[in-house]
């Protein structure tokens, strides 16, 4: 139906015959001569239908309107001087229509505009009830190819290091993997229930376990949890596991795989190897195993400093077995209002959303005085103000914001507080060149975490994370032991404060993974219930091995400069976890539920 793509046709196409095919993008009489702008997948071209080309012609031109369905031949020429656009690939040549066909008419009202000149801001409910016209807008086709130049990159590299692609099971069992599962009722099965994979883990390490060695896949995944910009309820992951390697064999790899894909989607060459640091380091300095790197503001702890000082909230603070941390906000004091820090304050409720329940604050003066209500300033000694100045970093015209409290509470707080402020007063570099893409590795996580609310432990990534063999040592009977307070041989990639990947290495001894369950609180036979087949592949000769999944999505999303994954899935969910294009989920039939023999117990509220 077409010999050229709309936006493949240049200056060494003139005088050429074509045939084109596309939407009406734009649309212009010009009292005697029609400009039509067709748009395809490929770009955008200029079309001039003159009446001196027949009359036939010209009245089937005034007829159509804008995303009108066209066929158009014709011959390509270059446009006068005055009237060529720079802004378009094809902007110093159009095509002379001697044929036009409409292969399809719109029908109604557009919803909202489509026009590449025009890209108007229109909600995102709207642009996802009509997805299938929000996808022929430029920005959205980009993005789309942008995500397949990614996947396409990532599985070049891969195969061309040993990987193999291979598809595990959708349907499958439930595990506890940290979210709720979306779940699927087996009508041959009565009464037994399939689950959506969170992620392809255990699969992934059974491929190891068969002498796979190298596997790589760009997975489907589901997570029944609340959404938000960057999450989804299926969502897509990069994901990769390998045998026979260390842990810095695997970063390595891994490196060399993100910087292929920034050199080929962005043009950029990004510095090896990445940033490294620890966990404890990370939560020291920023309060976040996810730290945004880019700026400054980091968390200073001062609790040997005001730990007797007789102001309570902080001595009390620290004698509680918590902390006192804070950060310096330079230049704040003319930026940042007492209203904004004290309660009912904007500053005030980001600390109160992270659980604190608010922040104290020093201002420093003229030859480092500082000022503040209360007391603070009384409370302290003159030593105590200068060793607090030298901690801090702060000079005239700062602003220091305190957090006290138990110290999870205290880095969360800060944490929050510090990304707020970096916002609000443009610290973050709005550009993206290669210095600021700062990828870290964050290494070095602790095995478990204690959930105060089941009062046990609970795997901070996942329960087949390998624990540090210094950390464990070696006496199988002592593990019980020395399990809780073992580090993982855990790593996460973090992108400028965002999370883009996930790994361990994994455990490849039977009686350890049984520890790990223990450990966790997991009852013999519910362990044996839900993992039993992973127990029995250990036991068979599973080599140690290890891997990542990296959310492609979130990559995406990074590369193509958007706030949300929304804008690089082709047809996402909302924040309700429904798709208003499709309006699904819906209601099923009563049959369909008996053949499931399943029942609904849900209720209209009243």
């Amino acid at each position: 139906m077409r010999s050229n793509g709309c936006g493949d046709l240049r200056t060494k196409h003139i005088a050429s015959d074509v045939q084109l095919c596309g939407w009406v993008d734009r649309y212009r009489d010009h009292g005697g001569v029609i400009f039509i702008d067709l748009r395809d997948s490929s770009g955008t071209i200029q079309v001039t239908v003159d009446p001196d080309q027949g009359s036939e012609l010209f009245k089937t031109a005034e007829s159509i309107r804008n995303e009108t369905v066209l066929q158009i031949s014709g011959t390509v020429r270059s446009r006068p001087a005055e009237a060529m656009n720079q802004k378009l690939a094809t902007g110093e040549i159009e095509v002379l229509a001697n044929n036009l066909e409409i292969l399809n008419h719109v029908q109604g009202i557009l919803p909202f505009t489509i026009s590449i000149h025009d890209e108007e801001t229109v909600k995102e409910e709207l642009r996802l009830r009509y997805r299938y016209l929000d996808l022929r807008r430029e920005s959205m086709n980009r993005n789309l190819r942008l995500r397949h130049r990614t996947s396409q990159t990532a599985r070049q590299f891969l195969e061309n290091e040993g990987f193999i692609e291979i598809e595990t099971p959708i349907l499958t069992k439930s595990t506890p993997e940290g979210a709720r599962d979306y779940l699927v009722p087996s009508r041959v099965c009565e009464g037994e229930w399939f689950a959506l994979p969170q992620s392809p883990q255990l699969f992934k390490q059974l491929l190891m376990v068969g002498g796979i060695e190298r596997y790589y896949q760009i997975a489907r995944c589901f997570r029944d949890e609340d959404l938000r910009s960057d999450r989804q309820p299926e969502f897509t992951q990069l994901d990769i596991e390998m045998s026979f390697m260390s842990q810095e064999q695997i970063l390595d790899i891994n490196e060399r795989l993100i910087a292929s894909i920034w050199k080929a989607v962005k043009g950029v060459d990004l510095t090896l190897p990445f940033q490294r640091m620890t966990w404890q380091e990370a939560m020291a300095r920023f309060g976040t195993d996810r730290p945004d790197t880019r700026y400054g503001m980091e968390l200073v702890d001062v609790s040997e400093i005001v730990k007797n000082i007789g102001f309570k909230i902080f001595s009390n603070a620290v004698k509680g077995g918590g902390s006192v941390k804070c950060i310096t906000v330079k230049n704040g004091n003319n930026a940042i209002s007492n209203v904004r820090i004290k309660p009912g304050g904007d500053v005030f409720s980001e600390a109160q959303k992270a659980g604190s329940g608010g922040l104290a604050f020093i201002r420093v003066r003229e030859q480092k005085e500082i000022d503040t209500i209360g007391a603070i300033k009384d409370s302290l000694s003159d030593e105590q103000k200068k060793q607090l100045l030298k901690q801090t970093g702060a000079e005239e015209g700062d602003l220091i914001l305190f957090g006290a409290g138990e110290t999870s509470i205290v880095n969360k707080a800060l944490d929050r507080v510090r990304q707020f402020l970096a916002n609000e007063l443009q610290l973050i570099p709005t550009n993206q060149e290669s210095n600021k893409w700062n990828f870290l590795w964050i290494v070095d996580f602790p095995m478990f975490e204690f959930n105060r609310e089941e009062k046990r432990l609970e795997a901070l990534h996942h329960p087949f994370c390998a624990p540090n063999r210094e950390d464990l040592g070696t006496d199988p009977q002592q593990w019980c032991k020395t399990l809780p307070n073992a580090r993982a041989q855990a790593y996460d990639l973090v992108l400028n404060g965002l999370e883009l990947g996930g790994g361990s290495l994994r455990i490849h001894n039977a009686e350890l993974q049984k520890e790990v369950f223990k450990a966790i609180g997991l009852p013999q036979q519910a362990a044996k219930e839900q993992f039993g087949f992973l127990i029995n592949a250990l036991q068979m000769g599973a080599p140690p091995h290890g891997g990542i999944a990296f959310g492609l999505d979130r990559i995406v999303m990074l590369l193509a400069g958007e706030e949300s994954i929304r804008d690089t899935i082709a047809f996402p969910k909302t924040q309700q976890a429904r798709c208003l294009m499709t309006q699904a989920p819906s209601n099923i039939n009563k049959t369909q539920l008996e053949e499931l023999h399943v029942t609904s117990t849900w209720k209209e509220p009243d």
